[in-house]
């Protein structure tokens, strides 16, 4: 999962560690510095530390596949869950990897019965708790002795401690330099972290948070920590160099930060993520747009509904909020603003239930759009419970969200084509002036998954009043150039799916099918 994803598993984390967890269980956990694509740069080293469990963090693609073999047998020798920590450089780089050893198929042995160690009662609770203490015990000891953990000698005044991406940063520019190199980051080897010191000045080298210099800080070992504003984004060999220049140690292979040579072309235009030509997201924005809502969201491809030129999500906290902001702006206004939340149709089935049951057992006014694509868009094309297939492809009970809010006590839910825009906007009408929550569900099958194409349209110059429209759907199918001083559109027929959103909103209709070759 990612960072912000342990947030939602935290609950049985924590407890996880009480328990134990019987055959091996790893939690592997990507940070995301530079936010790529998250809505913050939260250090998820903390939690190994906040639950009690061991963490491991690989630097490459091949301490990735030893350190998961090596996870799930620490996670059956101590009997606990092992966070494995990657982040986003790690996570997206590629390199050989050797294999070792054959797969192993551990033989299936009956659930165990046994109160005192899985019921989690104070009094049960409370006996883990010390096992748990004398668990971290052993595991730093283990932690001294494991080749993962290696002090490379060098020279000079100067030692350094880093783990995973960060280490390859430092060693790139200091490669003679005496370097702790962990791949257990929790806990912490005592023994070895004063060894490389061995009073030395001592430099943590870390993406995001000072978290090894407070580990080390706590061991009673003074360890430098970055410049603070360095824990703004991800580290690179340049930055590194710079960060150590700031704390006054030469730097022996100086990288420089790329600069733009004068004599090159100039900067490319940004290209912020825009919604697929055809996606049945865009309909929904314009008629919310066009309608002057307030619009609550959360985290999927209609995120990028808040971008211009649609600009109509007003809220993006994390999965499933959407709903519940909608309810509590609807309660603390009293109704006197009118709200619609946005979710899609697995956001709705990981986290959007209990916030629409929480929204009808406090009789809410707030009206809920489920955006049902038929698929997991944002992050890889996954089935979900909507969908009637499970992430294997085998057939399934398909949810149908409709149906759910109906048995959930919703006292409107209607189902409405996402491309009809003007039946649309007459339900959500509708659905604003009924007397408590009322819940839509747009459908329109994700374009990029499911191929939808049709012929595509054209523009006729000749009635085209270039009034910009059109421009305002922000499909990346339609196009403009400067013509007497006039943004004139006009459409690339090689992105164009058909989906005709942008006749329907011509004012002239100069926008039109194109033959069929």
């Amino acid at each position: 999962m990612k960072h912000v994803g342990l947030n939602v598993a935290a609950d049985p984390f924590f407890t996880l560690a009480y328990t134990g967890v019987e055959g091996g269980v790893v939690i592997i956990s990507a940070d995301d510095p530079g936010l790529h694509s998250s809505q913050n740069e939260q250090d998820n080293r903390f939690y190994a530390r906040h639950a009690g469990v061991p963490m491991l963090e690989p630097a490459d693609s091949q301490e990735a596949y030893e350190f998961t073999k090596l996870a799930f047998a620490l996670s059956e020798e101590f009997d606990t869950p092992v966070l494995l920590r990657m982040t986003t450089r790690v996570s997206h780089s590629r390199s050989p990897v050797v294999a070792t050893g054959d797969r192993v198929e551990p033989n299936l042995l009956p659930a165990p019965k046994n109160q005192s160690k899985y019921v989690m009662v104070p009094a049960y609770a409370a006996q883990r708790h010390a096992i748990m203490l004398d668990r971290l015990t052993r595991l730093t000891a283990w932690a001294e002795a494991a080749s993962i953990n290696r002090a490379e000698p060098g020279g000079g005044d100067v030692a350094f401690v880093s783990a995973g991406v960060a280490y390859e940063y430092l060693r790139e520019v200091m490669p003679s330099a005496p370097v702790l190199k962990l791949g257990m980051t929790y806990p912490l080897p005592p023994a070895l972290a004063r060894g490389i010191a061995g009073g030395r000045r001592l430099i943590a080298v870390e993406e995001l948070e000072p978290y090894l210099a407070e580990q080390l800080a706590a061991l009673g070992i003074t360890a430098a920590s970055l410049p603070a504003d360095l824990r703004l984004g991800e580290l690179t060999p340049a930055r590194v160099c710079e960060a150590l220049d700031r704390l006054g140690v030469t730097v022996e292979h100086p990288v420089a930060a790329p600069m733009e040579s004068p004599e090159a072309s100039p900067a490319l235009p940004s290209r912020p993520p825009v919604l697929c030509p055809g996606c049945s997201h865009r309909p929904v924005f314009h008629v919310l747009k066009r309608m002057g809502l307030l619009v609550t969201g959360d985290i999927g491809c209609y995120t990028l509904g808040a971008l211009p030129p649609l600009a109509a999500l007003h809220t993006c906290l994390c999965m499933g909020a959407g709903i519940s902001e909608a309810h509590g702006i609807s309660r603390a206004l009293d109704g006197a603003q009118p709200v619609v939340a946005v979710i899609g149709d697995s956001t709705f089935a990981h986290s959007g239930l209990p916030a629409l049951a929480n929204m009808v057992y406090n009789r809410s006014n707030a009206v809920v759009l489920i955006l049902d694509n038929r698929t997991t868009a944002m992050t890889g094309g996954q089935d979900h419970p909507g969908t009637g297939r499970t992430l294997m492809g085998e057939d399934t009970p398909a949810m149908d969200p409709l149906a759910v809010a109906q048995a959930m006590g919703v006292g409107f839910a209607r189902r409405v084509n996402a491309y009809d825009i003007k039946t649309l906007r007459a339900t959500i009408g509708e659905a604003l002036a009924h007397d408590g929550p009322a819940v839509i569900v747009t459908e329109g099958p994700c374009a990029l998954l499911y191929r939808v194409r049709s012929d595509p349209y054209a523009i006729d110059e000749q009635t085209c009043v270039a009034c910009g429209l059109c421009l305002q759907l922000g499909c990346p199918a339609i196009q403009a150039e400067e013509r007497e001083g006039k943004m004139v559109p006009w459409i690339d027929k090689m992105l164009c799916t058909g989906c005709g959103l942008c006749a329907e909103v011509c004012p002239t209709n100069a926008i039109h099918l194109l033959p069929s070759s």
